[in-house]
């Protein structure tokens, strides 16, 4: 398992089109591996720009913070 921490925020497409936003929450366990968990977020975007701007105003995410798949 990997040790490097994964950004807090992921953007990904459904199979409709549609962009989706998945805040994931990254903690480590007594011997320093990660655990990661993952929450999707129930709104729906029609750009990759519209889940920034959502996640930076509600999540208040910064540069660099996002992941795209």
């Amino acid at each position: 398992m990997s040790r490097a921490n994964v950004k807090p925020f992921l953007i990904n497409t459904d199979e409709d089109g549609n962009y989706r936003l998945t805040v994931r929450e990254t903690r480590h366990n007594s011997q320093g591996y990660p655990l990661v968990t993952s929450q999707l977020q129930a709104e729906l975007f029609p750009t990759a720009t519209a889940a920034r701007n959502f996640a930076r105003d509600v999540f208040h995410a910064e540069p660099g913070q996002y992941a795209t798949k």
